[in-house]
C-alpha cells in the first residue's frame, strides 16, 4: 500500500514537470508567433489598383519587395474600365494608395478632377519625356511601358475558313469575316477605348464611326477584356481578335497557330502609368514603389513583354512583335482622348453595346 501510494505521487510529480514542459514550449512557440506576426504586422499595407495581366503581377511584387522589405503590395486587379471606374466611384473616400500600370488617359481623366498627388520620382531624368507628365513640376502620372493596338489572326482557323489574312482595319469591314471577329468594349477595356480613339484621331470622327458601324457588321461579340479577344483566337474559338500586340506575340510563344498583325494605316497605343492618389495614408511607402517603377530593372522587366518601354535604351526586341510596330504607332493626344472619354463611350454604348458579353 506504501509502495502504491509512493508511486502515485512520483506519477503526479512526473505529470507536473511534463505539464511544466509542455507550457514552457507553447509559451515560447506563441511568442515567436507573436513576434513574427508582428513583424509581418509592421510592413507597410500598399494598397494598388492595377490594370497588369494577372501572370506578371507576381513578379513586380516579389521583385520590389526584394528592393523593399517593409512594405507588403496588395493588388486590386481589373480591367482598365472596370478599375477606372471603380477609382472614380471611389472618389470622395479613396481606397488605393497608388495606381500602377494603368491607362494613361484614364489617369488624365482622375488628375483633371483632382485625385492624384504629384511627386516627381528618384531617376525620373533618366526617362524619354514624352512618356510622363511634363505640365506640372511634380508629375502627376508616369508611363511606364506601351501597349499597342493590333489583330490577332488565328492562321490555322482563317485558312479551314477561307479568311484572308487583314492587312487594314477597313479589311475588317469586309463581309467575309462576318461573325468571325470579337472587338473589347471601351466602356470596360482599355485597348478598346484606345482603338475607338485612335480610329477617331486618325479619320476624324465621322469616318471613324462609319468605320465602327460596318465593323459592327461582322462582330460576333464585344469583350469586357483587352486581352479576351486574342485569348479567343489564339484557342480558335473566333479567328480574329481585336487586341494587342503583347498578348499576340505571348500566345504565339507558347505555340498557339497566332500571327499578329500591325495595321499598315497606322495603330493606337496607350501607356501603362502609374500615379500615386492624393490624401493617401501611406505615401512614404507609395512613394517607394513609384521611385522603383522608374529604375532600370524596372523597365527591363516591362520589356520582357512590351516593346516600348520609359526608358531609352533599355528595350530589346521582343520576339514575335509585329516587325516595325513601333514606327506605326499614331502620334496619340492623350489630353484629347480623355477629355472626350465619356462622350464617346456614351455614344460607343447607343450604337453597339447589344453585342456585348454579359459582365460577371
Amino acid at each position: 500500500m506504501k509502495f502504491i501510494l509512493t508511486d502515485h505521487k512520483l506519477g503526479i510529480s512526473m505529470l507536473r514537470k511534463s505539464f511544466k514542459s509542455v507550457f514552457t514550449a507553447a509559451a515560447v512557440t506563441a511568442l515567436s508567433f507573436g513576434f513574427t506576426m508582428g513583424m509581418a504586422e509592421a510592413k507597410d499595407k500598399l494598397t494598388v489598383y492595377t490594370a497588369v495581366e494577372p501572370e506578371e503581377l507576381a513578379g513586380f511584387k516579389a521583385a520590389f519587395e526584394k528592393e523593399n522589405p517593409d512594405v507588403n503590395i496588395q493588388w486590386v486587379r481589373d480591367s482598365t474600365g472596370i478599375i477606372t471606374a471603380k477609382l472614380l466611384a471611389e472618389k470622395e473616400n479613396p481606397k488605393a494608395d497608388i495606381i500602377w500600370g494603368l491607362a494613361a488617359t484614364s489617369l488624365l481623366v482622375m488628375d483633371n478632377q483632382g485625385m492624384l498627388q504629384g511627386y516627381a520620382p528618384k531617376g525620373l531624368d533618366k526617362l524619354d519625356k514624352k512618356m510622363y507628365d511634363t505640365k506640372n513640376a511634380q508629375p502627376h502620372w508616369v508611363g511606364q511601358r506601351a501597349w499597342i493596338a493590333s489583330i490577332c489572326v488565328n492562321t490555322r482557323e482563317a485558312e479551314a475558313k477561307n479568311l484572308p489574312m487583314p492587312s487594314t482595319w477597313e479589311d475588317l469591314t469586309k463581309p467575309v469575316y462576318k461573325g468571325h471577329v470579337v472587338m473589347p468594349n471601351p466602356n470596360s477595356s482599355g485597348t478598346g477605348f484606345l482603338d475607338v480613339s485612335s480610329w477617331m484621331q486618325m479619320w476624324g470622327e465621322e469616318k471613324a464611326w462609319n468605320f465602327m458601324d460596318g465593323l459592327h457588321q461582322n462582330i460576333a461579340v464585344y469583350t469586357h477584356s483587352g486581352s479576351k479577344p486574342c485569348k479567343m483566337a489564339g484557342s480558335g474559338e473566333y479567328p480574329i481578335g481585336i487586341s494587342f500586340a503583347y498578348k499576340g506575340a505571348q500566345l504565339k510563344n507558347k505555340g498557339a497557330p497566332v500571327e499578329t498583325v500591325a495595321p499598315t494605316a497606322g495603330v493606337g497605343w496607350d501607356l501603362e502609368s502609374f500615379a500615386i492618389v492624393k490624401g493617401t495614408k501611406n505615401l512614404a511607402a507609395a512613394q517607394k514603389l513609384a521611385d522603383w517603377s522608374v529604375t532600370r530593372q524596372a523597365n527591363e522587366m516591362y520589356n520582357e513583354a512590351y516593346a516600348v518601354v520609359a526608358m531609352p535604351g533599355v528595350a530589346k526586341e521582343v520576339e514575335n512583335f509585329p516587325a516595325g510596330i513601333a514606327d506605326a504607332m499614331i502620334d496619340n493626344d492623350f489630353s484629347w482622348a480623355a477629355d472626350n472619354r465619356m462622350r464617346i463611350l456614351k455614344e460607343w454604348q447607343k450604337r453597339y453595346d447589344e453585342k456585348s458579353q454579359p459582365k460577371g
